[in-house]
Protein backbone atom coordinates (compact mmCIF):
# COMPACT_ATOMS: atom_id res chain seq x y z
CA UNK A 1 0.00 0.00 0.00
CA UNK A 2 0.95 3.30 -0.96
CA UNK A 3 0.52 6.67 1.03
CA UNK A 4 -0.17 9.51 -0.88
CA UNK A 5 0.07 13.17 0.14
CA UNK A 6 -0.66 16.04 -2.03
CA UNK A 7 0.49 20.27 -1.14
CA UNK A 8 -1.24 23.29 -3.05
CA UNK A 9 0.75 25.56 -4.69
CA UNK A 10 0.96 29.44 -5.69
CA UNK A 11 4.39 30.77 -6.84
CA UNK A 12 4.49 34.28 -8.28
CA UNK A 13 7.04 34.10 -11.00
CA UNK A 14 9.59 36.80 -11.02
CA UNK A 15 8.42 38.93 -13.74
CA UNK A 16 5.24 38.70 -15.25
CA UNK A 17 5.14 35.90 -18.73
CA UNK A 18 3.59 37.36 -21.83
CA UNK A 19 2.01 35.43 -24.18
CA UNK A 20 -1.02 35.53 -26.44
CA UNK A 21 -2.92 34.19 -24.03
CA UNK A 22 -2.03 37.01 -22.15
CA UNK A 23 0.22 37.83 -19.38
CA UNK A 24 0.70 35.17 -16.72
CA UNK A 25 1.86 36.31 -13.30
CA UNK A 26 1.82 33.04 -10.96
CA UNK A 27 1.86 29.37 -11.07
CA UNK A 28 -0.72 26.74 -9.39
CA UNK A 29 -0.49 23.69 -8.79
CA UNK A 30 0.09 20.70 -6.11
CA UNK A 31 3.03 18.76 -5.37
CA UNK A 32 2.61 14.98 -4.72
CA UNK A 33 4.23 12.90 -1.92
CA UNK A 34 4.04 9.31 -2.66
CA UNK A 35 5.62 6.63 0.13
CA UNK A 36 5.14 2.89 0.83
CA UNK A 37 3.64 2.34 4.00
CA UNK A 38 4.52 -1.55 4.52
CA UNK A 39 8.20 -0.93 5.32
CA UNK A 40 9.02 -3.55 7.26
CA UNK A 41 7.93 -6.17 4.20
CA UNK A 42 9.95 -3.38 1.47
CA UNK A 43 12.51 -1.00 1.92
CA UNK A 44 11.00 2.80 2.58
CA UNK A 45 10.73 4.46 -0.88
CA UNK A 46 9.37 7.69 -1.57
CA UNK A 47 8.42 9.32 -4.77
CA UNK A 48 7.93 12.87 -5.59
CA UNK A 49 4.99 14.16 -8.70
CA UNK A 50 3.58 17.51 -9.28
CA UNK A 51 0.20 18.63 -11.14
CA UNK A 52 0.83 21.76 -12.97
CA UNK A 53 -2.05 22.52 -15.24
CA UNK A 54 -2.82 24.66 -18.11
CA UNK A 55 -6.27 24.79 -18.91
CA UNK A 56 -5.45 26.65 -22.43
CA UNK A 57 -4.13 23.53 -23.45
CA UNK A 58 -6.84 21.37 -22.44
CA UNK A 59 -5.61 20.01 -19.40
CA UNK A 60 -8.37 20.05 -16.20
CA UNK A 61 -8.19 22.92 -13.86
CA UNK A 62 -6.74 23.83 -10.76
CA UNK A 63 -10.22 22.94 -8.83
CA UNK A 64 -10.43 20.05 -10.75
CA UNK A 65 -7.33 18.53 -10.04
CA UNK A 66 -7.53 19.11 -6.12
CA UNK A 67 -10.84 17.43 -6.22
CA UNK A 68 -9.23 14.31 -8.33
CA UNK A 69 -6.41 14.62 -5.91
CA UNK A 70 -9.06 14.59 -2.34
CA UNK A 71 -10.94 11.47 -4.35
CA UNK A 72 -7.78 9.51 -3.88
CA UNK A 73 -8.68 9.62 -0.01
CA UNK A 74 -4.57 9.46 0.79
CA UNK A 75 -3.61 5.96 -0.50
CA UNK A 76 -3.62 4.01 -3.70
CA UNK A 77 -2.50 0.11 -3.88
CA UNK A 78 -0.16 0.87 -6.61
CA UNK A 79 -0.24 3.48 -9.56
CA UNK A 80 -2.73 1.50 -11.66
CA UNK A 81 -4.96 2.04 -8.29
CA UNK A 82 -4.46 5.40 -8.54
CA UNK A 83 -5.15 5.98 -11.68
CA UNK A 84 -8.12 4.00 -12.24
CA UNK A 85 -9.84 6.86 -9.39
CA UNK A 86 -8.92 10.13 -11.65
CA UNK A 87 -10.89 11.21 -14.01
CA UNK A 88 -8.93 10.59 -17.86
CA UNK A 89 -9.92 14.09 -18.50
CA UNK A 90 -7.42 15.02 -15.48
CA UNK A 91 -4.13 15.08 -17.78
CA UNK A 92 -1.78 16.97 -15.32
CA UNK A 93 -3.21 15.35 -12.50
CA UNK A 94 -2.36 11.59 -13.75
CA UNK A 95 0.99 12.86 -15.14
CA UNK A 96 2.21 13.81 -11.69
CA UNK A 97 0.93 10.79 -10.27
CA UNK A 98 2.48 8.93 -13.07
CA UNK A 99 6.14 11.08 -12.38
CA UNK A 100 5.59 10.23 -8.65
CA UNK A 101 5.61 6.63 -9.22
CA UNK A 102 8.52 6.55 -11.88
CA UNK A 103 10.64 8.30 -9.34
CA UNK A 104 9.63 5.27 -6.95
CA UNK A 105 11.20 2.99 -9.53
CA UNK A 106 14.44 4.94 -9.70
CA UNK A 107 14.65 4.72 -5.99
CA UNK A 108 14.46 0.87 -6.38
CA UNK A 109 17.32 0.35 -8.49
CA UNK A 110 15.43 0.51 -12.00
CA UNK A 111 17.10 1.89 -14.73
CA UNK A 112 20.67 2.32 -13.22
CA UNK A 113 23.17 1.56 -15.78
CA UNK A 114 25.59 4.18 -16.94
CA UNK A 115 23.63 6.79 -19.37
CA UNK A 116 25.32 7.34 -22.55
CA UNK A 117 23.96 10.95 -23.01
CA UNK A 118 25.33 13.01 -20.29
CA UNK A 119 23.67 16.13 -20.98
CA UNK A 120 21.67 17.74 -23.70
CA UNK A 121 21.54 21.46 -25.01
CA UNK A 122 18.43 23.77 -24.36
CA UNK A 123 16.77 26.92 -25.76
CA UNK A 124 16.57 30.00 -24.37
CA UNK A 125 13.50 31.48 -23.58
CA UNK A 126 13.31 35.52 -25.12
CA UNK A 127 10.56 37.54 -23.73
CA UNK A 128 8.34 39.21 -26.10
CA UNK A 129 8.57 42.47 -27.81
CA UNK A 130 12.27 44.69 -27.46
CA UNK A 131 12.99 43.12 -24.60
CA UNK A 132 14.23 40.13 -26.77
CA UNK A 133 16.83 42.28 -28.04
CA UNK A 134 17.87 43.11 -24.68
CA UNK A 135 18.23 38.90 -23.33
CA UNK A 136 19.83 38.06 -26.27
CA UNK A 137 23.09 39.55 -25.30
CA UNK A 138 23.13 37.74 -21.57
CA UNK A 139 22.01 34.72 -23.03
CA UNK A 140 24.52 34.65 -25.89
CA UNK A 141 27.38 35.27 -22.99
CA UNK A 142 25.96 32.00 -21.40
CA UNK A 143 26.75 29.96 -24.51
CA UNK A 144 23.20 29.21 -25.89
CA UNK A 145 22.43 28.86 -29.48
CA UNK A 146 19.08 28.04 -29.99
CA UNK A 147 16.19 30.50 -28.50
CA UNK A 148 12.59 31.24 -28.30
CA UNK A 149 11.00 34.03 -29.33
CA UNK A 150 7.24 34.37 -28.22
CA UNK A 151 5.15 36.56 -30.89
CA UNK A 152 1.86 36.87 -31.34
CA UNK A 153 1.91 39.26 -28.40
CA UNK A 154 1.47 42.52 -30.45
CA UNK A 155 0.23 43.34 -33.66
CA UNK A 156 2.78 41.70 -36.66
CA UNK A 157 3.32 45.38 -37.76
CA UNK A 158 5.20 45.97 -34.94
CA UNK A 159 6.66 42.39 -34.35
CA UNK A 160 8.35 41.82 -37.22
CA UNK A 161 10.35 44.75 -38.05
CA UNK A 162 12.07 43.67 -35.05
CA UNK A 163 13.01 39.30 -36.47
CA UNK A 164 15.72 40.77 -38.24
CA UNK A 165 17.03 43.28 -35.68
CA UNK A 166 17.12 40.14 -33.32
CA UNK A 167 18.65 38.32 -35.70
CA UNK A 168 21.53 40.39 -36.48
CA UNK A 169 22.17 39.94 -32.66
CA UNK A 170 22.80 36.25 -33.16
CA UNK A 171 25.66 34.43 -34.14
CA UNK A 172 25.51 32.24 -37.67
CA UNK A 173 25.05 28.84 -36.89
CA UNK A 174 22.11 30.12 -34.06
CA UNK A 175 18.98 29.01 -34.45
CA UNK A 176 15.81 31.17 -33.73
CA UNK A 177 12.37 29.26 -33.13
CA UNK A 178 9.29 31.58 -32.99
CA UNK A 179 6.23 31.13 -30.84
CA UNK A 180 2.92 32.14 -31.40
CA UNK A 181 1.17 30.39 -28.69
CA UNK A 182 -2.04 30.61 -31.33
CA UNK A 183 -2.19 33.85 -31.77
CA UNK A 184 -2.43 34.46 -35.27
CA UNK A 185 -5.11 34.27 -37.93
CA UNK A 186 -4.82 32.79 -41.76
CA UNK A 187 -3.61 36.54 -43.38
CA UNK A 188 -1.25 36.82 -40.25
CA UNK A 189 0.19 33.56 -40.40
CA UNK A 190 0.90 33.78 -43.73
CA UNK A 191 2.70 36.83 -43.48
CA UNK A 192 4.97 35.29 -41.14
CA UNK A 193 5.59 32.11 -42.70
CA UNK A 194 6.54 33.81 -45.78
CA UNK A 195 9.29 36.01 -43.77
CA UNK A 196 10.50 32.63 -42.08
CA UNK A 197 11.26 31.26 -45.60
CA UNK A 198 13.37 33.69 -45.58
CA UNK A 199 15.49 33.79 -42.60
CA UNK A 200 17.12 30.97 -40.38
CA UNK A 201 14.32 30.45 -38.50
CA UNK A 202 14.64 26.81 -36.62
CA UNK A 203 10.43 26.63 -36.59
CA UNK A 204 7.09 28.46 -35.96
CA UNK A 205 5.27 26.94 -33.32
CA UNK A 206 1.74 26.72 -33.19
CA UNK A 207 0.80 29.66 -35.65
CA UNK A 208 -3.09 29.40 -35.59
CA UNK A 209 -5.36 28.42 -32.58
CA UNK A 210 -6.17 24.91 -31.64
CA UNK A 211 -9.59 25.31 -31.31
CA UNK A 212 -9.99 27.51 -34.49
CA UNK A 213 -12.22 26.07 -36.81
CA UNK A 214 -10.72 24.35 -39.30
CA UNK A 215 -7.81 24.54 -37.37
CA UNK A 216 -6.22 21.13 -38.23
CA UNK A 217 -6.63 21.42 -41.92
CA UNK A 218 -4.82 24.55 -42.25
CA UNK A 219 -2.20 23.60 -40.09
CA UNK A 220 -1.48 21.00 -42.53
CA UNK A 221 -1.68 23.18 -45.28
CA UNK A 222 1.33 25.70 -43.59
CA UNK A 223 3.18 23.04 -42.99
CA UNK A 224 2.50 21.80 -46.72
CA UNK A 225 2.99 25.36 -48.72
CA UNK A 226 6.27 26.88 -46.64
CA UNK A 227 9.70 25.58 -46.25
CA UNK A 228 9.71 26.12 -42.53
CA UNK A 229 8.90 23.83 -40.18
CA UNK A 230 5.23 24.19 -38.22
CA UNK A 231 5.60 22.91 -34.62
CA UNK A 232 2.36 21.80 -33.00
CA UNK A 233 2.13 22.62 -28.99
CA UNK A 234 -1.57 23.87 -27.90
CA UNK A 235 -2.64 21.43 -30.37
CA UNK A 236 -1.38 18.46 -28.43
CA UNK A 237 -2.89 18.95 -24.86
CA UNK A 238 -3.29 15.19 -24.33
CA UNK A 239 -2.77 12.05 -25.66
CA UNK A 240 -5.66 12.04 -27.26
CA UNK A 241 -4.56 14.98 -29.65
CA UNK A 242 -1.58 13.24 -30.08
CA UNK A 243 -3.51 10.08 -31.30
CA UNK A 244 -4.88 12.17 -33.84
CA UNK A 245 -2.16 13.95 -35.28
CA UNK A 246 -0.08 10.63 -35.40
CA UNK A 247 -3.23 9.33 -37.37
CA UNK A 248 -2.86 12.22 -39.59
CA UNK A 249 0.40 11.73 -40.10
CA UNK A 250 1.80 15.00 -39.13
CA UNK A 251 5.17 16.17 -40.92
CA UNK A 252 6.31 18.93 -38.74
CA UNK A 253 7.69 19.11 -34.89
CA UNK A 254 6.13 18.15 -31.79
CA UNK A 255 6.75 19.92 -28.54
CA UNK A 256 5.89 17.36 -25.95
CA UNK A 257 5.15 18.70 -22.61
CA UNK A 258 5.27 16.01 -20.22
CA UNK A 259 3.53 17.55 -17.34
CA UNK A 260 0.37 17.67 -19.80
CA UNK A 261 0.40 14.09 -21.09
CA UNK A 262 -1.33 11.38 -18.91
CA UNK A 263 1.18 8.43 -18.51
CA UNK A 264 3.62 9.64 -20.53
CA UNK A 265 5.36 6.97 -21.27
CA UNK A 266 3.48 4.90 -23.64
CA UNK A 267 2.84 8.66 -25.36
CA UNK A 268 6.23 8.92 -26.03
CA UNK A 269 6.60 5.05 -26.92
CA UNK A 270 4.03 5.51 -29.59
CA UNK A 271 5.88 8.88 -31.16
CA UNK A 272 9.22 7.37 -31.10
CA UNK A 273 7.83 4.42 -33.00
CA UNK A 274 6.90 6.75 -35.35
CA UNK A 275 9.49 8.64 -35.85
CA UNK A 276 8.04 12.45 -34.60
CA UNK A 277 10.59 14.69 -34.49
CA UNK A 278 10.14 16.00 -30.98
CA UNK A 279 10.88 18.86 -28.50
CA UNK A 280 10.80 18.38 -25.09
CA UNK A 281 9.17 21.52 -23.34
CA UNK A 282 8.19 23.13 -19.91
CA UNK A 283 4.75 24.11 -18.67
CA UNK A 284 6.61 26.30 -16.73
CA UNK A 285 6.19 23.66 -13.59
CA UNK A 286 8.66 23.85 -10.38
CA UNK A 287 11.79 21.93 -9.97
CA UNK A 288 9.53 18.60 -8.71
CA UNK A 289 7.63 18.83 -12.18
CA UNK A 290 10.68 19.82 -14.01
CA UNK A 291 12.77 16.93 -12.58
CA UNK A 292 10.19 14.05 -14.16
CA UNK A 293 10.10 16.03 -17.60
CA UNK A 294 13.64 16.18 -18.15
CA UNK A 295 14.15 12.53 -17.05
CA UNK A 296 11.84 11.53 -19.63
CA UNK A 297 13.66 14.05 -22.10
CA UNK A 298 16.93 11.74 -20.71
CA UNK A 299 15.46 9.30 -21.74
CA UNK A 300 14.31 9.73 -25.14
CA UNK A 301 17.33 11.01 -25.80
CA UNK A 302 18.89 7.26 -24.93
CA UNK A 303 16.60 5.69 -27.39
CA UNK A 304 17.61 8.19 -30.30
CA UNK A 305 20.78 8.00 -29.48
CA UNK A 306 21.08 4.07 -29.74
CA UNK A 307 18.78 4.46 -32.79
CA UNK A 308 21.82 6.91 -34.48
CA UNK A 309 19.20 10.30 -34.38
CA UNK A 310 19.54 13.40 -32.49
CA UNK A 311 17.57 15.37 -30.37
CA UNK A 312 16.28 18.81 -30.73
CA UNK A 313 17.15 21.47 -28.00
CA UNK A 314 15.09 21.46 -24.75
CA UNK A 315 12.65 23.84 -23.92
CA UNK A 316 13.59 24.25 -20.56
CA UNK A 317 15.87 27.60 -20.61
CA UNK A 318 12.93 29.47 -18.75
CA UNK A 319 14.95 29.69 -15.38
CA UNK A 320 15.31 31.34 -13.27
CA UNK A 321 11.48 31.59 -12.97
CA UNK A 322 9.83 32.08 -9.91
CA UNK A 323 10.37 35.00 -6.89
CA UNK A 324 11.35 32.03 -4.89
CA UNK A 325 14.39 30.40 -6.41
CA UNK A 326 13.41 27.17 -4.05
CA UNK A 327 11.00 26.27 -7.03
CA UNK A 328 13.33 26.61 -9.99
CA UNK A 329 14.64 24.01 -11.66
CA UNK A 330 18.42 24.08 -12.26
CA UNK A 331 20.30 26.91 -14.02
CA UNK A 332 21.13 24.90 -17.33
CA UNK A 333 23.16 27.49 -19.59
CA UNK A 334 23.09 26.16 -23.13
CA UNK A 335 23.24 22.53 -21.40
CA UNK A 336 21.49 20.74 -18.62
CA UNK A 337 23.67 18.01 -17.38
CA UNK A 338 21.78 14.72 -16.14
CA UNK A 339 23.43 15.21 -12.62
CA UNK A 340 21.66 18.48 -11.95
CA UNK A 341 18.49 17.01 -13.05
CA UNK A 342 18.77 13.87 -10.85
CA UNK A 343 20.09 16.08 -7.94
CA UNK A 344 16.83 18.32 -7.60
CA UNK A 345 15.58 18.08 -4.44
CA UNK A 346 11.74 18.06 -4.02
CA UNK A 347 11.46 17.81 -0.46
CA UNK A 348 12.94 21.51 0.30
CA UNK A 349 10.33 22.82 -2.30
CA UNK A 350 7.58 20.29 0.06
CA UNK A 351 8.76 21.53 3.04
CA UNK A 352 8.77 24.98 1.88
CA UNK A 353 5.01 25.03 1.20
CA UNK A 354 4.08 22.75 4.51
Amino acid sequence: MWKIEHRAYRLPFRTVVRTAHGPWGEREGFLIRVARVNVDAHPAVVGWGEVAPLPWFGTEGVAEAGEALAGLRGEASDLEDALARVPAACGATRAGLAAAWAQTMEADGHGADLPAVRSLPVAALLPAGRGALDAAGPALELGYRVFKWKVGVAAAADELPLLDDLLGRLPAGAKLRLDANGAWDRRTAERWLAAAAERPIDYVEQPVAAGARGAEDFLRGLAEDYPVAIALDESLGGAGDIERWLAADWPGVWVIKPALLGEPEPVLARLMAAGADLVFGSALETRVGARAGLSLAFAHAERRAAAGGKTRALGYGVWPLFADARADGPATGAFVRREDVAGINAEELWNVLG
